[in-house]
């Protein structure tokens, strides 16, 4: 299992992804699952994977070098060539594609499902940012100001704070941060999702990066963030009055009639109906 996040603000874009595989519980291992793709002043990219391992590494080998060529005539197109993020990430999808035409057969045969989650995302000159989620069949969808971010791997524990922070307007940092807390609530709830944690910071309209940096568990940012987020939801949790139920003192009662349901209904006797 895996954790990546990608977040698209008007301000940049932030990447992040852990860096841990397991076939069991004993079988773990640490495989980077984000690449960079640079070239200073014309384009920046980033792939973040998710899903079968061997199938990831070779949809990224092949991202490399593949081609996607529209007409007998005309230059094929690659990411490197590419002159929008539409195009970059069709020639993605082809990749995909095209191990699933040299493995599909094969894995099927073994039993094993062709299953790979992709995020895709950054800025070629000539445009502005984009991000887009591409799935297994090589079909993508693109994040919009209502969606602002795409995750992919174990997403649950990690959405609730991305919904109640993130919007278009978030300032780089601040995303940063959020990203974060949302990679350390699922580092606290599912084992499958461990350090280190790879992290990027792309400010708009730069074509490079050097926000990148490698989070092990000696970091002292990540530490502090850590314990303080504990903490914090600690004194939040405490700050929330208890429910009265015998009559006490409040201003927020929870023994109250609901306006459309009744209370649940109490099985007495082995005659009674559930209706």
């Amino acid at each position: 299992m895996t954790y990546c996040v990608a977040l698209k603000l008007n301000a940049g874009l932030v990447f992040l992804s852990d860096s841990r595989t397991n076939a069991g519980l004993d079988q773990i291992g640490t495989f980077r699952k984000m690449i960079v793709y640079e070239k200073p002043g014309e384009r920046f990219m980033v792939l973040l994977s998710a899903g079968n391992l061997s199938i990831s590494q070779s949809v990224r080998e092949i991202l490399q070098v593949e081609q996607l060529k529209e007409h007998d005539t005309g230059e094929p197109i690659t990411i490197w060539n590419a002159k929008s993020m539409f195009d970059a990430v069709r020639v993605l999808g082809a990749a995909v594609r095209h191990v699933y035409e040299r493995d599909g057969a094969s894995l099927k045969k073994a039993g094993v499902d062709f299953n790979v989650s992709l995020i895709f995302g950054g800025q070629i000159k000539g445009e502005g940012m984009r991000l887009f989620q591409v799935y297994s069949p090589g079909n993508f969808i693109e994040a919009t100001p209502e969606t602002p971010y795409f995750q992919v791997g174990e997403s649950k524990y990690g959405k609730p704070v991305l919904d109640r922070v993130i919007t278009p307007d978030t300032p780089l940092n601040e995303a940063a941060k959020c990203a974060l807390v949302s990679m350390d609530s699922t580092l606290k709830s599912n084992l499958t999702v461990g350090l280190p944690l790879d992290l990027v910071v792309y400010e708009a309209d730069r074509f490079q990066t050097d926000k990148v940096v490698c989070i092990d568990e000696n970091n002292p940012y990540f530490r502090m963030m850590h314990g303080s987020w504990g903490q914090k939801l600690r004194e939040v949790f405490d700050s929330i009055e208890d429910p009265m139920w015998n009559g006490g003192h409040t201003d927020v009662p929870l023994m109250v009639s609901s306006s459309h349901a009744k209370p649940l209904k109490k099985i007495t006797t082995p005659e009674e109906k559930l209706i």
